[in-house]
């Protein structure tokens, strides 16, 4: 029997956003002046205020409220109003050194033998439904999101009242052999202003993303998914009716609150370890990373049309728990799950050292993962400046996600014979 599945996504505005992104540049910034530093950094943001903290090791120092002020700024959150802004918040910080006890479990003599950062568990995911490799309602999600947020700050003039909060929510009925078949319901709320009375507003705010926002999102996929689209979708626009109180105003933020919108919109599995604000030391953001990186490559070589990927650590022990694979029957060698994990073993060390440097993660490349997911996002190099408290610059040339990489894809045929 047909069934439905359903994921969200949150824009770039949205508090809990705002906070994750503030972190990741705060990481970005500590990378570029000091590669090797430890740091582990949550944002509260909330009605004219941010908040501040987390532990630190590092021999760099930041201006911290400067570069929380140019997030804002480049939010969007830039006019009173939004009882949210970039020049007057204020903004409080409670960072600190890190404890010399968590250090001792991860820094060694010989870099190799780096510990893990914590315990815990983390997974990675991929499926063939998308030309990127994530789960398909989550990936129209962002999209829908991502237009929304391209025409709030390249075409005003389009639409005009939108402001920087905004969700969506795709849900897509799938055939009993798990195939999409047509989007069912989108779900779309977007922060905007108080431009008209308010029956006035919504008609107006419904019609511009049916008629226009969902029209420039299917237009830029492939033909197969553009058919997924259709008459009978129900849409739910603003549902609960005017949304002019948004942002950090309209509700507190945190890091780490999103970490489904960060992963595969509730696919596959989490660990419940959040990314945002922690250096690659930390194995709930490298290893998460790592699994979806040979998640990835597994079925772009054609082992398996999907699979999770599991990997554990113990603190301050380099070598793995254990590594786990699903590929939910899907796998096209003749081997079995356990089989296939141990041949993966061999191929990708899962050493917390060793994936910093395949993946290139103690590099400034953070702040572009803080907003519409960590996942199945473009892998390109780029050029990024940053200025420290004292006006010096550094300019750095980086690899962004890494982790996107097909770069394995020919040694996975070979060791499985695909």
């Amino acid at each position: 029997m047909a069934y439905l599945f359903t994921s969200e996504s949150v824009s770039e505005g949205h508090p809990d956003k705002v906070a994750d992104q503030i972190s990741d540049a705060l990481i970005d910034h500590f990378m570029a002046f000091d590669p090797t530093s430890k740091v582990a950094c949550e944002t509260l943001v909330t009605t004219g205020q941010v908040i501040l903290a987390g532990e630190v090791n590092t021999t760099t120092y930041l201006d911290v409220q400067a570069i929380t002020r140019e997030v804002i700024r480049k939010i969007g959150y830039t006019k009173s109003e939004y009882m949210f802004e970039a020049n007057s918040c204020g903004i409080l910080s409670a960072i600190h050194e890190q404890s010399a006890d968590i250090n001792q479990g991860v820094d060694r003599k010989n870099p190799e033998e780096q510990g893990a950062g914590d315990q815990g568990m983390m997974f990675g995911f991929a499926t063939k439904e998308t030309d990127n490799y994530m789960p398909l309602a989550l990936d129209l999600a962002h999209k829908i999101l991502q237009e929304l947020s391209a025409i709030r700050n390249n075409e005003p003039s389009l639409i005009g009242y939108l402001r920087p909060d905004a969700k969506s929510q795709v849900t897509i009925e799938y055939s009993d052999n798990h195939v999409p078949q047509r989007i069912d319901t989108i779900v779309v709320s977007t922060q905007h202003d108080d431009f008209a009375p308010e029956a006035e507003m919504l008609a107006k705010i419904n019609k511009d993303i049916v008629e226009i926002v969902i029209p420039r999102v299917k237009a830029k996929l492939k033909p197969e998914l553009q058919a997924l689209f259709n008459d009978a979708i129900t849409y739910h626009i603003n549902p609960t009716g005017k949304f002019v109180i948004g942002g950090p105003h309209g509700d507190t933020g945190l890091t780490g609150r999103k970490i489904i919108v960060d992963t595969y919109g509730g696919k596959g599995a989490h660990g419940g370890g959040a990314f945002s604000g922690k250096d690659p030391s930390k194995v709930d953001r490298s290893a998460a990373y790592a699994t979806r990186h040979i998640a990835k490559n597994l079925v772009a070589a054609g082992l398996c049309d999907q699979v999770l990927v599991q990997v554990s650590y113990a603190i301050g022990v380099a070598k793995p728990c254990g590594l786990f694979i699903d590929t939910y029957g899907t796998a096209k060698v003749d081997m079995t799950d356990g089989e296939i994990a141990r041949k993966v073993e061999a191929i990708f060390d899962m050493r917390p050292y060793f994936i910093e440097q395949r993946l290139k993660l103690r590099n400034p490349i953070y702040s572009e993962t803080a907003a519409y997911g960590h996942m199945g996002r473009k892998n390109e190099t780029v050029t990024k400046e940053f200025t420290g408290p004292n006006g010096q610059k550094v300019s750095k040339v980086v690899e962004l996600f890494t982790w996107e990489k097909l770069d394995y894809v020919d040694t996975v045929k070979t060791a499985f014979g695909i």
